[in-house]
């Protein structure tokens, strides 16, 4: 029997680095780094330039994603700090998450080795477009409000807790796809669609579109396919995607940083008229019938007739909340417990007020209120998803 969840298209692993502001600050002195010099657009060429790159997201208190000029600078840079390997991509963290609560799925990769087999769903059916054992590490560096750095002219302390992600990944950057995969969802009830956005190649990503059509002719006419933003290498490519797909496309999901991306402009998260005109003009630019945002305040549905998505948002924020209060080792137990909880106030009092002026066209729900002493900043999306898509079924 095929699976109802099918997920795709790119994996990795992660080196998830532990945060240790004295390491930073001793590499800031070590290389004469200075404040004028922040810019998180800065490009990658060195260990230098990523010490620069990080402190500069610090600062900022955003998230995002870098692809570097060698994955030998994150070897060396990794090297000074303490570390596990993980498993990365959407598509692959979501698999996991839902095998928590007994769901199983199959799943596209393009990067297959040791590590990959051992962590993904041992019941995972999977194809991979790489012919060959691989292996190109994410950086993954979380920080939180915990983390100041100071040292000469260099005083961050971060806004709030995020994570940056850097990377020189050869088979996410390529993005090939096998078309078998198209055998595993003739039955499937949703499609997930991620991980296209380390691309480099316009004619490449053309090519890998023209293929994604094809593997989903083989989806049912009822299926639902979702589809997870991610920051992209060349922004640009986000618009061509939606300019191919969107007419496939049932739901868009995004976070804040995304959203704000989308727009070039900063929102107050909290402010339901900023709120209301931002879905507005994003449905403008991405024209798919519903748009999910998932924020650290509230998660919420956009479109018409999204009350039946309560189910979902709830799923994908308990799922979310959960790994970011209990990391990768979640248990059922812990779920429960955080599905169980209150909303924090500020996200409660945002989602009635923007219930109550958008009616039908909004379905918003608030985050549990949590504390963490350690929290989890990476894989939040991917876990959002993982609670959501089998909400839907």
């Amino acid at each position: 029997m095929k699976e109802k969840i099918a997920l795709g298209f790119g994996d990795n692993i992660d080196y998830e680095i532990v945060w240790n502001s004295k390491v930073i600050e001793n590499l800031i002195s070590r290389y004469d780094i200075h404040n004028d010099e922040l810019d998180i657009n800065r490009v990658i060429n060195c260990e230098r330039d990523l010490v620069i790159s990080i402190l500069s997201f610090l600062k900022s208190g955003t998230g995002g994603e870098r692809i570097v000029a060698s994955s030998a600078i994150l070897e060396q840079f990794s090297q000074n700090f303490e570390k596990k390997f993980t498993l990365g991509g959407t598509s692959v963290r979501a698999a996991i998450a839902m095998r928590k609560l007994g769901y199983t799925s199959a799943l596209h990769l393009v990067t297959v080795n040791d590590h990959v087999r051992q962590l993904i769903p041992q019941d995972s059916l999977y194809v991979c477009s790489n012919t060959q054992d691989s292996l190109h590490p994410h950086l993954i560096v979380q920080f939180g409000q915990d983390a100041p750095v100071k040292a000469g002219d260099i005083n961050i302390r971060p806004s709030q807790a995020n994570r940056i992600i850097y990377h020189n990944d050869a088979d996410n950057i390529a993005m090939n796809l096998n078309e078998d995969f198209s055998n595993l969802i003739t039955e499937a009830r949703i499609l997930l669609v991620s991980g296209f956005n380390a691309m480099k190649s316009e004619t490449l990503l053309i090519n890998r579109l023209e293929s994604l059509l094809r593997i989903m002719a083989k989806l049912p006419k009822d299926a639902l396919v979702f589809y997870e933003e991610a920051g992209f290498y060349e922004p640009r490519f986000c618009q061509l995607i939606y300019r191919t797909l969107a007419r496939n496309i049932d739901i868009v999901s995004l976070n804040e940083d995304e959203l704000q991306g989308h727009l070039n402009r900063k929102l107050d998260l909290l402010n339901i008229f900023q709120i209301k005109e931002a879905l507005a003009d994003l449905q403008n630019l991405i024209p798919v019938p519903v748009i999910v945002v998932h924020t650290m305040y509230w998660t919420l549905a956009y479109g018409d007739h999204v009350a039946n998505f309560a189910k979902a948002l709830k799923g994908g924020m308990t799922m979310a909340t959960t790994r970011f209060c209990y990391g990768d080792d979640f248990t059922v137990e812990n779920y429960k417990k955080v599905e169980s909880l209150a909303p924090n106030t500020e996200g409660a009092i945002f989602a009635d007020a923007l219930n109550k002026l958008l009616g039908n066209k909004i379905c918003c729900l608030p985050v549990a209120y949590v504390e963490p002493s350690n929290a989890t900043t990476v894989g939040l999306g991917d876990a959002f998803v993982g609670g959501f898509l089998p909400a839907l079924l």
